[in-house]
């Protein structure tokens, strides 16, 4: 795995980002469906999954990177891909994605689902849980964006529970 070259795609190259860090922009028009890249990394188990994510959890607290690069594959096994070679571990999140993940027999193809221009950053929406959003604040600067990396159908309670948390108590 050490002698991994870095996953490229003729659609996309990895730069300096305005939403986190380092991002992914397309280099030519993009059409909705177009696999873009390929999501790779170490296949591991759950179990391993969790491990490693309490490790980050760690690393996070001490103010290391608290980025987090593992996907689901299946209800067995996840794909860690905290690997130098996975290029499309830049792609950042936004609340008002061009982009989606899908699984494929098995492989994680980051695909367009609107028309992308050159220049544009790649984006999809990392579909976190709610329990733990005040973990992960978001950057994306979306109009509606509500400061959290949430999944779409779980930012409503985003609102509500900053709602509340503003209201002064009855």
């Amino acid at each position: 795995m050490a002698n991994m070259r870095p996953t490229k795609s003729e659609w996309a190259k990895v730069r300096g980002s305005k939403i986190h860090g380092r991002g992914m922009f397309a280099i030519q028009p993009i059409s909705p469906g177009t696999r873009i890249i390929e999501y790779t990394g170490e296949r591991i188990t759950k179990k391993e999954g969790w491990r490693r994510e309490l490790l980050r959890q760690r690393r996070a607290k001490r103010g290391g990177d608290g980025c987090i690069y593992t996907f689901e594959l299946n209800k067995m096994a996840d794909i860690d891909g905290r690997v130098r070679w996975n290029t499309a571990r830049y792609i950042n999140h936004s609340c008002r994605p061009n982009c989606e993940s899908q699984v494929v027999r098995g492989r994680i193809w980051i695909v367009a689902i609107k028309t992308i221009r050159p220049s544009d950053e790649l984006s999809y929406d990392y579909y976190y849980d709610y329990d733990h959003y005040l973990d992960h604040p978001c950057r994306c600067g979306a109009p509606d964006c509500v400061g959290y990396i949430v999944k779409a159908p779980l930012r409503w309670r985003v609102r509500r529970a900053i709602t509340k948390r503003k209201s002064p108590a009855d």
